[in-house]
């Protein structure tokens, strides 16, 4: 076997997104706390090992699928390079490996429930949910905001509703996005029946516009959140956050385009952790925030 086959069919390039994690962190000002990034941390790695387990039960069931698809054939399992059996035998070690963190957060029993509800959903979304017309990208969405929801568990911060409203509008424009990517890749209805999932050539247009109206819902909770009573408690000049707002249907729109134009990879999660434009767009967000925080 070779090990790097296996590492790479763990996908650790998709561990990024793991990094949402210290999303309440940073949102509750504690960037400065130790004790409360190494929280994060520990999360970040416990999502980290459970996302490869999943993955890798993932490519077991989609092999043949992914063999006859144009990029999904280059994965490690799809292309032979590790066997099924291999697979299978490194799973429960990186659950065991996941779970055991818990126990190093000042919460276990709510963080391991945090754990076990994204294991769920995750095999749920695996046999079931990922062949189901739009319940899939609602699945998807879920995780995503799932492993912020581990942030608060981890690090013992009480969860924001408007946080939780803002990333599920959030993810599910993300999600559609993949999901657009993915149709648009492959046109041929045949091809799509074959690969297991509920979606037609014809609903392309639906999928964007569905997520187009999505990502606008996120500057509209940013909008909103402005005038609560919550973000009066953590900000000196709570006003000066309506600037993230263009910022968000910016990059929202761009993704979008750049997604009908066939220029967005499978995981737009990824493509916005990695592409400069995005990065500047969160630095801007965050000097924003700085701002409204420390502006006299």
């Amino acid at each position: 076997m070779s090990i790097t086959a296996m590492i790479r069919a763990m996908r650790p390039h998709h561990w990024l997104k793991n990094g949402l994690v210290f999303i309440p962190i940073l949102l509750n000002h504690d960037v400065f706390d130790l004790t409360a990034l190494w929280h994060g941390l520990v999360a970040f790695i416990a999502f980290s090992l459970l996302a490869s387990a999943i993955y890798l039960l993932n490519d077991i069931k989609d092999v043949e699928a992914d063999r006859r698809h144009p990029t999904k054939c280059k994965r490690p399992l799809a292309a032979g390079e590790i066997t099924p059996a291999q697979a299978y035998a490194a799973v429960p070690i990186l659950l065991v490996a996941a779970f055991s963190t818990a126990w190093l957060v000042p919460q276990p029993k709510v963080f391991l429930l945090a754990l076990a509800a994204y294991l769920a959903l995750a095999l749920a979304y695996l046999l079931v949910l990922k062949r189901k017309l739009l319940v899939d990208v609602l699945g998807l969405a879920s995780m995503h905001t799932l492993r912020i929801l581990a942030g608060n568990a981890a690090a013992a911060i009480p969860v924001s509703s408007w946080l939780l409203a803002f990333s599920m509008f959030l993810f599910l424009s993300l999600a559609l996005v993949k999901r657009y990517a993915e149709l648009r890749l492959t046109q041929d209805q045949s091809g799509l029946k074959s690969a297991g999932r509920g979606y037609h050539a014809e609903d392309i247009e639906a999928l964007s516009q569905l997520g187009m109206a999505s990502g606008c819902t996120c500057a509209l909770i940013m909008a909103l959140y402005v005038d609560s009573a919550a973000v009066k408690q953590l900000y000196r000049h709570p006003e000066v956050i309506w600037l993230v707002c263009p910022i968000i249907l910016y990059q929202m729109a761009r993704i979008w385009f750049l997604a009908r134009r066939g220029d967005m990879p499978d995981d737009p999660l990824v493509f916005m952790i990695r592409d400069w434009r995005s990065q500047t767009m969160g630095l801007l967000v965050v000097l924003v925030m700085v701002v409204a925080t420390v502006l006299p």
